[in-house]
């Protein structure tokens, strides 16, 4: 029964991309919309292999890659760290809270004089623009999955004689580890979202620098293309982190089952 409801969702939804994709090939073709502006997926897919025949997408993809898992990443050790450190510790919570505060409410496009003066118009200030955006799900997550542990947890486990490492390790952390996963995810999706903006910035390669320079040069099936190729990354990079979550977080299942 669980399959048959799985293989029906599994239907809903390719149903409605299919439907999505005809009506897409449709307007342009029958004159609806004018194909200079708004090419078929049929040109768009024949635009991304002749991008794999000539070697771009593959320096392209890579570049991109690249750039969005080193500032996820940095923003992932960062964030998670931060976060525990500020939900463990009430005191650090009250110090820091308005600065970051006033930090999370400065967009990354406001800092990017900030970064080319301290960084360059190199790699870092691109990676630095992505670990900005992604930085703050993370954080925020974090913090709040370690203040909504359940009081019962904690007073069980201290009344048993639990030291506060162990608690930290045992209790704390892995009860809060849902919340965290859920701001991880939020990140890889900021962190394609930042990308397009990141390659604006002296970029010679990437997804975002293919859709703004085709763009630019009127290449419309390769904007498109680019567009395309950046929301396939996002939605492998979010298949990865979920399978990551529900790998590490076996023990959920269990509960589920016997709630």
């Amino acid at each position: 029964m669980k399959l048959i409801r799985h293989s029906r969702r599994l239907l809903d939804g390719s149903l409605g991309i299919l439907l999505f994709l005809s009506l897409w090939e449709a307007l342009p073709r029958l004159g609806l919309v004018n194909p200079g502006y708004l090419s078929p997926p049929s040109v768009v897919l024949q635009s991304i292999l002749d991008l794999a025949r000539d070697g771009s997408l593959t320096r392209h993809l890579g570049a991109s890659l690249l750039r969005s898992l080193a500032g996820l990443l940095l923003a992932i050790g960062a964030g998670v760290l931060l976060g525990l450190l500020m939900g463990w510790f009430i005191r650090l919570e009250r110090l820091l809270d308005p600065l970051l505060q006033l930090f999370r409410q400065t967009s990354a496009l406001a800092l990017f004089p900030v970064f080319i003066l301290f960084l360059g118009i190199g790699e870092a200030s691109k990676i630095a623009i992505i670990f900005w955006a992604s930085f703050w799900p993370i954080l925020l997550s974090t913090i709040s999955g370690v203040k909504q542990v359940d009081a019962l947890l904690v007073n069980s486990a201290l009344s048993m004689g639990a030291n506060r490492r162990f608690l930290f390790l045992k209790v704390v952390l892995p009860a809060a580890a849902p919340s965290i996963f859920t701001g991880i995810r939020l990140a890889g999706a900021y962190s394609i979202t930042a990308l397009v903006a990141a390659e604006m910035i002296g970029a010679h390669s990437g997804l975002g620098f293919l859709t703004l320079n085709s763009q630019e040069v009127f290449q419309i099936p390769s904007m498109y293309a680019g567009i395309l190729l950046l929301a396939v990354v996002g939605l492998a990079l979010n298949a990865v982190l979920a399978l990551l979550e529900a790998r590490l977080l076996r023990w959920r299942r269990g509960l589920s089952a016997r709630a």
